[in-house]
């Protein structure tokens, strides 16, 4: 499909950085494994750059003046706390003069084990007309960011809306897919895993995302 990118089904440096967060043995350094998501997300950054409008400008050097096709204007970066904060760091270090949102997501769970996805904190500049990239680090039921994706909708009608993150369950990936409008969505995956448990949880995956970053929640 022309919307989505799956970026670890080609060769790359790009699959070197998913093995080592998904290895059990590097994933012990929690340093590396939030450098090797923000080294993800400048990578995420740098392809998706590539689909946005640019215009020429010109630029004064030393010695003479030269054109240089430039960004129009730069996306909105949201993230959804906690997991996606390193991956969200390394596209801000590329899009550096971004504007940013914040999105408080979490499972609710209920004694029968089931959950449901609640949103209790949005932070968000005005989005309309505006390039929207939203990431988290992994896409399991999908359910976090369409509802991340609609409670931005909150805050205005963006020209167009990338969904980025690392791993997605295939089950997750239609979710999201038949939900979102496919004319100004665009979905960037680093590597989509065939099996969602019935706990929701992606296999082979990595784990929790947010645990391995900051440390085991209560």
């Amino acid at each position: 499909m022309n919307n989505l990118h799956v970026l670890g089904s080609k060769n790359s440096l790009f699959n070197e950085f998913i093995a080592e967060v998904r290895s059990t043995e590097i994933q012990t350094d929690s340093m590396r494994f939030r450098r090797n998501l923000e080294r993800i997300g400048e990578i995420f950054a740098y392809e998706i750059s590539k689909h946005l409008p640019y215009e020429n400008q010109e630029v004064t050097t030393p010695l003479g003046i030269t054109n240089i096709p430039r960004l129009i204007k730069q996306p909105v970066l949201a993230t959804i706390l906690r997991a996606g904060l390193p991956l969200h760091q390394g596209m801000l270090n590329y899009f550096d003069h971004a504007e940013n949102a914040f999105i408080s997501a979490f499972r609710k769970y209920y004694k029968d084990g089931t959950f449901e996805i609640q949103i209790d904190y949005l932070s968000s500049p005005d989005l309309d007309d505006k390039t929207l990239i939203l990431c988290d680090s992994m896409l399991a039921t999908g359910r976090s960011f369409v509802l991340a994706y609609e409670e931005l909708l909150s805050k205005g009608e963006p020209s167009h809306t990338h969904i980025v993150s690392l791993i997605a369950s295939k089950e997750g990936l239609n979710y999201v897919m038949s939900i979102l409008p496919a004319d100004s969505c665009t979905l960037w995956i680093g590597a989509v895993d065939e099996e969602l448990t019935a706990h929701s949880f992606i296999v082979p995956g990595l784990g929790d995302a947010g645990d391995l970053a900051y440390g085991i929640k209560e």
